[in-house]
């Protein structure tokens, strides 16, 4: 159904996003400004992403530059490199996996209210456990997609 442009907070271990129907330029700039709304204190930010051309626009990288944001972008097929990765791997577990959402809306109030519930439980041992299962995940694409071996096979 939708796409979520992923927000992680090192400094409060805090999640939030923005779900649109698609990830286009317009709504890849809308979760940026989100993101620096979420810093008024002006410091700089820098923003961790994949090579989508939705985030590598002229237009947004004028706005990231005009408003202290630093974008850092990962290798292509560098998923293991992202460490938002780990953290929004267990919202695809608790708010996607095996759901049948009725719509677009219905989809996006699961999403928030998985957000909401994680950032009052972050510590929790359900969203800890997640956390490392999708980390695991992730390690094992990366020998895959670097031309490695998957690592059952690898013994």
């Amino acid at each position: 159904m939708g796409r979520i442009h992923g927000c992680y907070s090192v400094d409060d271990d805090r999640l939030w996003g923005v779900d649109r129907r698609r990830k286009g330029t317009a709504n890849t700039l809308a979760a940026l400004k989100s993101i620096r709304a979420a810093r008024p204190d002006r410091a700089p930010i820098y923003i961790i992403s994949d090579n989508l051309s939705a985030h590598t626009g002229a237009d947004l990288r004028r706005w990231a530059k005009k408003n202290k944001v630093e974008l850092c972008f990962t290798p292509t097929y560098a998923s293991w490199a992202n460490p938002i990765e780990a953290h929004f791997g267990p919202l695809r577990q608790f708010a996607q996996v095996n759901s049948h959402h009725r719509s677009h809306p219905a989809q996006t109030r699961a999403v928030h209210r998985y957000l909401r519930w994680r950032n009052a439980n972050a510590r929790h041992s359900d969203v800890l456990d997640a956390q490392r299962r999708e980390r695991a995940r992730i390690r094992s694409e990366k020998g895959i997609r670097w031309g490695g071996h998957p690592l059952a096979a690898a013994a």
